[in-house]
């Protein structure tokens, strides 16, 4: 018999088994050119796969740039139609809206989307059951890198490093949501997120961690759960 999960439970980190040592990297808002191709090209030099949550806002505009991540081997998820907050959209829209994007990106790669993170975290019981019911899993984090802020580079490596250790998920951004994409959050921080992933696996690599996408971590552990309602 199957035990439902409890409203709002989200997988936020993974309980890894045996010698496992590895932290899921995630990147939020893309696909967008420079940027995703930066990342791309330091997760294949240290040989890290990673789960890209994507804005299908961006996916239309740049679609060859999606089948750039998926064949460099990276787990895909869905982020959103755009990346308007899912708790200000009524719950009968909410429904169609994620059936439909799910369907979209399904079609646009070719396989099942298994994830979906919602945009900002923000979560409703109404969004939650809309995702669930669509056949997928609400993943939320247990670390950020920062990396939508106007910050140094030093304070993103330090937020990096605060996770309890293995079997962290660590929120990060290959591109910045803005008008297109439904939002306007102000100017996009100005860095280079390919030099900015570079630190971050180095960092992880000298602690003896490995990153990985979900999927892949999941196949050493089982996912944690808790109820999420507010960005953590």
């Amino acid at each position: 018999m199957r035990v439902m999960d409890e409203v709002g439970s989200s997988i936020y980190e993974v309980d890894l088994h045996g010698e496992a040592r590895h932290v899921v990297l995630t990147y939020d808002d893309g696909p967008q050119p420079g940027d995703t191709e930066a990342v791309l090209a330091a997760l294949a030099a240290a040989g890290a796969t990673a789960t890209f949550f994507v804005l299908l806002t961006r996916v239309r505009r740049h679609p060859t740039l999606l089948a750039d991540v998926a064949a460099a081997g990276h787990e895909i998820g869905l982020h959103g139609i755009d990346h308007r907050r899912l708790t200000t959209v009524d719950p009968a829209t909410l429904q169609r809206r994620t059936v439909d994007g799910r369907d979209e990106l399904q079609d646009a790669l070719g396989r099942a989307v298994t994830w979906f993170r919602p945009p900002y975290g923000d979560q409703s019981p109404a969004s939650w059951r809309a995702v669930t019911e669509a056949g997928m899993t609400p993943v939320m984090w247990s670390a950020t890198l920062r990396d939508w802020l106007d910050t140094t580079t030093e304070d993103r490596l330090g937020a990096a490093s605060r996770i309890d250790g293995p079997g962290a998920i660590l929120l990060a951004h290959d591109g910045y949501a803005a008008l297109d994409d439904g939002v306007d959050d102000g100017p996009a921080p100005r860095f280079d997120r390919g030099r900015l992933a570079t630190l971050v696996l180095d960092s992880y690599a000298q602690q003896g961690l490995t990153c990985t996408s979900l999927g892949t971590a999941l196949e050493s552990g089982s996912p944690v759960k808790r109820v999420w309602w507010t960005p953590g």
